[in-house]
């Protein structure tokens, strides 16, 4: 007689990390992985896909007819008892059972979900887990932009931004999150998180219902933290070069624009793409971003280049293939090719 699967619920015990890549989620979730509560696996991916299986969202090109896909699959959610409930219901089955896989090992309470594409895909988390804990992070936004062109794009801003116009995607998608609040969240700002790490832990730990352990701060320290939460797909690994937070960055990116007329302009342009609204929700106002890119001295000196590491190689060498690859007889090789080089400078 074949046995029931045990039902597994983990919603209780699952803690999502929203924000835009290069935001200082890295950081937040090596304090966070320090707490002898909380499991900070590396980043999972496991909602993205879900979202575009054809109900909510789709996707444009696909090994198989996503126009079929997703008919069939709202014929079936229509077929279904409750309808999208109990869709929903399928769908965290499958997902309990892997963040169910990654927790019970550690033997720690709470697991923390760090995927930044998960800021994309906010309405379908929120419908899917209504009672899990939220906790966004918002940096300054021109601040993500630089070390985004900087960590992916080897400093080329027009490449990076003709790839992926990541503010005019990120902002927008995550300030709607923070005013509509359709699930209970904690909002913490970066600037303000490095500027007094222990107070904003122990108000973050309250919101998650831990104690809070100072440890947390000082996370390079902790010999059990989970370090494997410090790398995702293609990070560079900055943050394990400190060991605590440390207010250095805050005003780097306007550093990296002095003496570069054409990367304030792009910045301009960008802030332009922005509304009022969302930048407020963010933490800055147009005016104080504008003000700061008129402070910047652009007949000054260029920052010098900072010496090249392994990653700054294999991140310049991806910008030139994706670059240079054009579509010709090699037909799907180069579009193998071509698209490796798109996941890896995401």
């Amino acid at each position: 007689m074949r046995q029931e699967a045990p039902e597994i619920c983990v919603e209780d015990k699952l803690v999502f990390l929203i924000g835009a890549p290069r935001s200082g989620s890295t950081l937040l979730t090596r304090m966070l992985g320090a707490h002898s509560k909380i499991h900070a696996p590396a980043e999972p991916h496991v909602l993205t896909p879900l979202a575009h299986l054809g109900f909510y969202d789709s996707v444009e090109k696909a090994p198989y007819d996503p126009v079929i896909a997703r008919a069939g699959i709202r014929e079936v959610v229509a077929d279904m008892p409750n309808g999208e409930a109990d869709y929903l219901q399928s769908l965290r089955a499958y997902t309990d059972a892997i963040y169910d896989k990654l927790l019970a090992p550690s033997g720690r309470e709470l697991l923390l979900d760090k995927t930044p594409a998960y800021a994309l895909v906010l309405d379908f988390a929120a419908r899917l887990y209504p009672n899990a804990k939220f906790v966004v992070l918002t940096r300054h936004p021109l601040a993500v932009w630089s070390s985004f062109v900087t960590s992916f794009f080897d400093g080329d801003h027009e490449v990076a931004h003709n790839h992926n116009p990541l503010m005019e995607r990120y902002v927008p998608a995550i300030a709607r999150f923070l005013r509509e609040r359709p699930v209970d969240l904690h909002h913490v700002r970066y600037e303000e998180m490095v500027s007094d790490p222990e107070a904003h832990m122990e108000k973050l730990c309250a919101y998650l219902e831990v104690p809070f352990e100072p440890g947390m701060v000082n996370y390079g320290d902790q010999a059990g933290s989970s370090k494997s939460a410090t790398r995702g797909l293609g990070d560079p690994m900055t943050v394990a070069k400190e060991s605590r937070p440390t207010t250095a960055s805050l005003a780097k990116w306007a550093r990296d624009m002095t003496g570069r007329p054409d990367k304030v302009a792009q910045c301009e342009e960008i802030l332009s793409a922005l509304l009022d609204e969302d930048l407020e929700t963010w933490g800055v106002t147009r005016k104080e971003v504008q003000a700061q890119l008129s402070d910047i001295d652009l007949q000054g000196q260029p920052q010098k280049r900072p010496k090249a590491t392994r990653h700054t190689l294999e991140r310049k060498l991806l910008v030139m293939l994706r670059r240079n690859i054009h579509h010709n007889a090699l037909g799907k090789w180069v579009k193998q090719v071509r698209n490796i080089c798109n996941v890896l400078l995401r």
